[in-house]
């Protein structure tokens, strides 16, 4: 019998662009029991919402996606509201989850939890050597209040709950919504806009020196289910691809994948965010086998192609 045949994932989040990759690999997976409930019906920075969500579904397993999440410039607008929804949701979801009597809460941090300037590549034992960059620190501080948790109720009350550290996700699906898309969304946008109404110059935010990492989607929800299977120690784990690339050399490569020719200007009045980012991830791969598959280039080529046939549509 598969681990996964009769347990009842409640995937939070499960409806959303990583949620949709994760939900798959669970069916794949074999499990039958999934609930993925839309924001619509349950508000989870609302408690009496976050009580029903576990009486009308009764999981014993918790992947808890679901976050407010964007790129610099969301992160800048909405300081407040970003670090409220994403503290409530994850500290009510654990705290009922423990009370409710749930066997394991995968809780989802993000690498913005990390210190500003960060040895690279960054080590989990880093994780508290400093201030997160501060366009991102409330959602990124918010996030890692969820490992505070965690290893607390582990402690006292010994509640399985683990925590993973996913580095910045691309794929098909993506956030392409310029008010709040990540970098490499945005990029693909800006290129594809360009080439169609035939613009010769397009303007990138920043200096183009930092440098970030990426996980492909569906390698990311890979590494998720195996870590819900697998994994069950207080200790923090990364989820990366293990290299780094210059947003320069990121936007000289997507404009050559979608195909433009034109200029790119950097912006230089507008921030950079946390200079260099570049995750360890030996820890995941020595606890439960989780190994990035896809190449970058092959990730973007996808993504590019899904972005394209939505302008189809």
């Amino acid at each position: 019998m598969g681990f996964w045949e009769n347990k009842r994932a409640l995937v939070t989040g499960g409806a959303g662009f990583l949620g949709h990759f994760v939900t798959e690999r669970l069916k794949a997976e074999g499990c039958r029991h999934i609930f993925a409930p839309r924001s619509k019906d349950y508000n989870l920075v609302r408690m009496e919402d976050v009580k029903r969500v576990y009486r009308d579904t009764k999981p014993d397993m918790v992947i808890h996606l679901a976050a407010r999440v964007g790129g610099i410039g969301a992160n800048r607008e909405n300081p407040g509201s970003f670090f409220y929804d994403n503290l409530m949701m994850g500290v009510q979801l654990i705290e009922e989850g423990r009370l409710f009597g749930v066997g394991k809460f995968v809780a989802i941090g993000t690498i913005c939890a990390y210190p500003k300037f960060t040895p690279v590549p960054f080590k989990e034992e880093d994780l508290w050597n400093g201030y997160p960059e501060e366009t991102n620190a409330p959602y990124g501080l918010a996030k890692k209040m969820l490992l505070v948790q965690a290893q607390a109720y582990r402690q006292q009350y010994g509640f399985n709950a683990i925590y993973l550290l996913p580095v910045n996700l691309y794929g098909p699906g993506d956030n392409f919504d310029p008010m709040s898309s990540h970098v490499i969304p945005a990029l693909i946008k800006k290129c594809v806009d360009a080439i169609e109404s035939g613009q010769r110059e397009i303007a990138v935010w920043g200096t183009g020196i930092p440098t970030r990492e990426f996980l492909y989607v569906e390698d990311a929800a890979e590494g998720i289910v195996l870590a819900a299977e697998r994994y069950d120690k207080p200790d923090p784990v990364n989820l990366g691809a293990g290299f780094e690339i210059s947003i320069k050399d990121l936007a000289a490569l997507i404009a050559r994948l979608t195909g433009f020719e034109g200029n790119i200007v950097w912006d230089a009045s507008k921030p950079d965010g946390q200079p260099r980012r570049m995750l360890d991830t030996e820890r995941a791969e020595k606890e439960f086998g989780f190994k990035a598959k896809t190449s970058f280039e092959e990730g973007l080529r996808k993504t590019i192609k899904w972005y394209k046939s939505t302008l189809k549509k």
